[in-house]
Parts: structure tokens; C-alpha cells; sequence
């Protein structure tokens, strides 16, 4: 197999604060720096949220706009990703930053639980989400916690709402919600591949799961994320020291499996991406 893999970096998520790993970046500053690291280590995308000065997620499109700013300075050509997720805000709230025009946006096409809570996303945000993105021109990730949301998402694209090739990401191992399970990763795949066609694909695995959805999605062929949003540790006993690391630890599997990991330009030209204002 020599179809390069697109690493996609998970820099920060919606948790408040470092408490569980002091090399989480949560400043903006922080987090161009930990980007750019995990850029020169092989990351071709950015997942991006943004926290407040309390550390606290936000949906606020003027920090979005401040780090999409760094992150096209320090890492060019890298594919930006913004989070429209519902821990950084509420209803419309969500895609407030997507008239600045990133090149992709998280897009969650149904709801599910959470380890403590529902995950919110009513058909009408949704819709709402997906026109918005259309609308600025930014490629959506579909996020798939459950097998409906494959189907959900080849209903929109259908229906024009989801425009050229859809990119679904499957995300297994959060508590109360799809474990890491090979079969139905593996009919996952399958399913995407009978309702789309031959397109890329993704996998994200949340905590110790990440390696195994890593080595999962690269040796059957599909892309991988990864980064201390999803996971914080190296191994049971060692805390992760950087998202580089992580991305590190990523390309060794493509080595393994023999697939080059995907450069910036590679990653643009697979996903059917705009080219990069350098």
C-alpha cells in the first residue's frame, strides 16, 4: 500500500484547563506553537478549538480569527479545521467562525451520549451548520459516533447539502457511546464505501483507543487523527509530552504499514481542498 495518510492533529479540546496534562495547550500562543510542532512532525491538519481566558471552551469567532492568523504565519499550507461542537457553545453559536473561512469544519450530523451528557445536534442545527459551510466554501468532517450518521450525512449529500466528496471521520471509544469494536469498524468502512464510492475516509479512537484506531484506519487503507484532545498519554504509565509526540508515534504506524504520510499539499489535493493562500 503506498496511498499516502493524512494525519490530522487534534491540538486542544473542550476540557478547562491542564489538569490532566500540563502540555495541553490553551492559550492561543500555546497552541500555534504546539500546532507548528506537530506540523514539521508530519500533521497536515489542524483541529482547532478555542478557549477564554479562564480556559474555558468558546465558540468566539475573534480568537478563532487570532489563531487561524498564527497558524497560516507558522505552519502554511497546514489545512485548518475549526470545531463547530456543542462543549464551546450553543444553537447558531457553534458556527460563528465560519465566515472566516477555514478549510474544513467538525460538522456532528446527530446526536448521541456523552460520558456525562447528551450530545446535542437537533436536524435543524444541523441543516443550518451544513448551509453555512456551503455557503463560505468550508469542506465539513463529518463526525460519525453512530451508524445513522452515515446515513444522515448521504441523505444531505443527496440532497445538495454536502457538496463534492464527503469526508466522514468515524470517532469510537467515548464512554456511553460506540466502543472501539472491529466489526463495526469494519462496517463502517463497508458502508461508506457502498453509499459514497471510493472516498477518503477517517478514524478517530479516544483515549487508549487511539492507538488502536490509528493502526486500525491506516492499515486498512483510510486516514488517522490523533493529538491530546482524544488522548493524553503515550502509554498507560507516561503522559504524552506534546501533540508532536502523538503525531510522531502516528507516522511510525505508516511507516510500518508502508504508507508515507501525506504532505500538506498531498492532504489538500486527496480532500478536494481550495489551494493554500501562501
Amino acid at each position: 500500500m503506498t496511498k499516502p495518510c493524512i494525519i490530522c492533529v487534534a491540538i486542544t479540546g473542550s476540557v478547562p484547563g491542564k489538569a490532566n496534562n500540563p502540555a495541553v495547550p490553551v492559550t492561543l500562543s500555546e497552541q500555534i506553537e504546539s500546532t507548528q510542532e506537530a506540523f514539521e512532525a508530519g500533521a497536515s491538519i489542524a483541529h482547532c478549538h478555542v478557549r477564554d481566558d479562564q480556559g474555558r471552551p468558546t465558540a468566539d469567532a475573534e480568537r478563532f480569527a487570532r489563531l487561524k492568523e498564527g497558524l497560516e504565519r507558522h505552519c502554511p499550507g497546514m489545512i485548518i479545521q475549526f470545531s463547530t461542537g456543542g462543549r464551546s457553545g450553543a444553537g447558531k453559536a457553534r458556527g460563528a467562525m465560519l465566515p472566516l473561512r477555514p478549510d474544513m469544519a467538525s460538522l456532528s450530523v446527530g446526536s448521541n451520549n456523552f460520558p456525562t451528557r447528551v450530545y446535542e445536534n437537533p436536524p435543524d442545527l444541523v441543516s443550518w451548520l451544513a448551509d453555512q459551510m456551503f455557503a463560505h466554501d468550508v469542506k465539513p468532517e463529518i463526525e460519525v459516533f453512530d451508524l445513522s450518521h452515515i446515513f444522515k450525512a448521504a441523505e444531505m449529500h443527496a440532497r445538495g447539502q454536502i457538496k463534492d466528496m464527503p469526508y466522514v471521520q468515524f470517532v469510537m471509544g467515548v464512554r456511553n457511546a460506540m466502543p472501539a469494536d472491529r466489526p463495526v469498524f469494519d462496517f463502517y468502512v463497508q458502508t461508506v464505501h457502498r453509499l459514497f464510492g471510493d472516498v477518503p475516509w477517517c478514524a478517530a479512537g479516544v483515549g487508549p483507543n487511539q492507538i488502536v484506531l490509528n493502526d486500525w484506519a491506516i492499515s486498512s487503507g483510510g486516514h488517522a487523527r490523533t493529538g491530546l484532545e482524544d488522548n493524553i498519554r503515550i502509554d498507560r504509565a507516561r503522559l504524552a509530552p506534546s501533540n508532536a509526540a502523538l503525531v510522531a508515534r502516528t507516522a511510525e504506524l505508516c511507516e510500518r504499514y508502508q504508507r508515507p504520510v501525506a504532505t500538506w499539499q498531498e492532504a489538500r489535493s486527496i480532500l478536494g481542498l481550495r489551494k493554500a493562500l501562501l
